[in-house]
C-alpha cells in the first residue's frame, strides 16, 4: 500500500508541474498580463514533457482556447491528454484535469507604467489521481502578472498562490520573472526563472532556469519551444512544444 500511495504522489508531483508549464504564457511558465483583444480568438496545440522524482509525466495532445471576452478581459480553457509514466509500477494514459481562467488587466502600460493584470484559474478533476493523471479535488492559482516592452525587448512576471487542499497535496507559493528579444520579424527567444514551494507532501521548492521562444511562420501562426531544469531544490526537468493560432 506504501508503494501505491508513493506512485500516486510521484505522478500527482510530475502532473502539477506540467500543468504549470500549460497554464503559463507558452511556452514559459512565467505568464504576463495582457490578455487577447476584445472579439479576437487564440488556440494552441501543445505537448509537454515533465520528469521529477522517479516519474515522467507528459500532457499531450493538448489544446487550449482564449478569447477576448470584453475589453481587457479573457476568457481561458485547456483540455488536455495527460500521461504519467513512472520508473517503477504501472503507466498511465488518459483525460487529464480540465482548466478555466479569466484573465483581467486593470492597469494599462504607458511610457513609464507597466501593465498589471491577474489571471486566477481553476483546476477541474476531470483526470484519474490514482493514475496520477489528476488532483482528485478542484484546486486553484491566483496570480499577479506585471509587463513591461521597449522595443524589441519586453520583461514580464509576477507571483501567486495555489490552493489545493486534495490528498498528499500542498498549497504553495510560486513565481518567475521572463526576458525576451525580437530578432527580426521572424523569431523571438527569452529566457525566464521560474519558482514554487513544495507542492505535495513528498516534494521539496524548486526553481527553474528555462529558454525557449517562438518562431513565426506567418503573423498568426507560430511554432512555440522551451526546455529548462532547476539548478535549485527538487532536481526536475521540462520541456514545452506546440503551435499557436489567432485570428
Amino acid at each position: 500500500m506504501r508503494g501505491i500511495k508513493r506512485f500516486v504522489l510521484l505522478g500527482l508531483v510530475a502532473l502539477c508541474v506540467v500543468s504549470q508549464a500549460a497554464r503559463a504564457g507558452p511556452p514559459f511558465q512565467t505568464d504576463d498580463p495582457e490578455p487577447v483583444d476584445f472579439k479576437h480568438w487564440e488556440a494552441y496545440v501543445f505537448s509537454t514533457m515533465f520528469r521529477a522524482g522517479g516519474a515522467y509525466a507528459t500532457f499531450g495532445p493538448a489544446i487550449e482556447i482564449n478569447t477576448g471576452a470584453l475589453p481587457n478581459l479573457q476568457l481561458h480553457l485547456v483540455v488536455p491528454m495527460a500521461g504519467n509514466i513512472p520508473d517503477t509500477g504501472l503507466n498511465g494514459y488518459g483525460i487529464g484535469d480540465i482548466e478555466m481562467g479569466v484573465k483581467y488587466r486593470f492597469v494599462q502600460e504607458g511610457k513609464h507604467m507597466p501593465q498589471i493584470g491577474i489571471f486566477p484559474m481553476l483546476e477541474a478533476p476531470t483526470g484519474d489521481p490514482h493514475l496520477g493523471l489528476g488532483n482528485g479535488k478542484l484546486w486553484a492559482r491566483l496570480p499577479l502578472w506585471i509587463q513591461k516592452s521597449s522595443g524589441p525587448w519586453t520583461t514580464y512576471g509576477g507571483a501567486g498562490y495555489a490552493i489545493n487542499n486534495a490528498p498528499g497535496m500542498l498549497s504553495y507559493p510560486f513565481g518567475g520573472w521572463l526576458v525576451q528579444r525580437d530578432l527580426g520579424k521572424k523569431l523571438t527567444l527569452g529566457v525566464e526563472v521560474f519558482g514554487q514551494g513544495p507542492d505535495t507532501t513528498l516534494s521539496r521548492s524548486a526553481t527553474f532556469a528555462d529558454a525557449g521562444g517562438y518562431y513565426y511562420f506567418t503573423k498568426n501562426f507560430q511554432l512555440l519551444f522551451s526546455a529548462g531544469h532547476t539548478f535549485a531544490g527538487e532536481a526536475r526537468a521540462e520541456a514545452y512544444l506546440g503551435l499557436y493560432w489567432t485570428w
